[in-house]
C-alpha cells in the first residue's frame, strides 16, 4: 500500500505499479504484446514513473502478418487455431519475449467487437505470459462495448501478470 491524499489516506498500488516493484526488486524486465487492445498495455505501464526501468518494449500486432513478422508467431498456429486463440497468445509471448531481450513477455488477443470475428464472440480475450520457468495462459470473456472490452481487458490481464509475479 502506499499514502495517498493529503489526510494520509492508504490506497492500493495500481497493478502496473505492483507490476513494477515486483519486477525492479527481482531486477526482471517486461515486454508485450498486443492485439485488441492496440498498445493499451504499453500506454497503461508507462504511467508509472520509473518504468524505464523495468518495461523494455510493446509491440502492436494486430494483423496476423505483423504477429508472424513482429512476433515470430507461426504460419501453422494461425492457419489451425487463429488469431484469438490461446495458441496465439502463447506464441505472441514467447515471441515479443525473446525478440526483446526481457526476462517476461506478455501478450494479449481477442475480439474487441461490436461484432464477433471468425465464429468468436466480441469480449473473447485471450492473454499469455511466458517468463522464467513459466508460461500461463488465460482466457477471459468481457461483456460490453467495445472501448468497455478493451479497457477491461488491460486491467484484467495487468492483473493476471501481477497474481503470476507474486506466486512465483
Amino acid at each position: 500500500m502506499r499514502a495517498g491524499g493529503k489526510r494520509g489516506r492508504r490506497t492500493e498500488l495500481s497493478p502496473e505499479e505492483s507490476v513494477g516493484r515486483l519486477l525492479m526488486k527481482r531486477g526482471e524486465t517486461l515486454a508485450v504484446a498486443e492485439s485488441l487492445t492496440g498498445g493499451g498495455l504499453g500506454e497503461r505501464i508507462t504511467r508509472v514513473p520509473g518504468s524505464s526501468g523495468w518495461f523494455v518494449e510493446g509491440r502492436v500486432a494486430y494483423s496476423e502478418e505483423a504477429k508472424k513478422r513482429l512476433l515470430g508467431v507461426p504460419a501453422s498456429i494461425l492457419r489451425n487455431y487463429g488469431p484469438v486463440s490461446v495458441e496465439c497468445a502463447r506464441a505472441m509471448a514467447a515471441g515479443v519475449r525473446r525478440r526483446s531481450g526481457s526476462d517476461w513477455g506478455l501478450s494479449v488477443t481477442g475480439v474487441a467487437g461490436p461484432g464477433g470475428a471468425e465464429g468468436k464472440p466480441a469480449g473473447l480475450v485471450f492473454a499469455a505470459l511466458a517468463g522464467p520457468r513459466i508460461r500461463r495462459a488465460w482466457k477471459q470473456r468481457i461483456i460490453g462495448g467495445r472501448a468497455r472490452v478493451r479497457r477491461e481487458t488491460v486491467r484484467r490481464t495487468l492483473e493476471g501478470l501481477r497474481r503470476a509475479l507474486e506466486e512465483k
